[in-house]
């Protein structure tokens, strides 16, 4: 199994998409300083959104779908949790 998930900044309310195997150890890596230099400036971060996926090569596809537009009305309906196979991440 796979993930494709947003993350939201806290700092400045930036969005970053990804993919993963493994989407608790991604989020802390991110919240570690651990990946790009967009993360690391931009963190710490939040899940906002996620997707089960059957593969990483399938994450991925929907990763570049979900990039591809990202500041549309396809993007909004996602973070507000109106897309059903998408899962609103819970706030603690």
């Amino acid at each position: 199994m796979a993930y494709v998930y947003i993350l939201k900044s806290l700092k400045n309310k930036k969005y970053y998409i990804g993919s993963t195997e493994d989407l608790e150890r991604r989020i802390k890596e991110h919240n570690n300083g651990q990946g790009g230099i967009f993360s690391k400036i931009n963190g710490p971060w939040e899940l906002v959104s996620f997707k089960k996926c059957r593969s990483i090569q399938e994450a991925r596809l929907q990763e570049k779908k979900v990039k591809s537009y990202k500041s549309g009305e396809a993007f909004k309906k996602i973070i507000n949790g109106e897309v059903a196979e998408w899962s609103k991440a819970a706030r603690c």
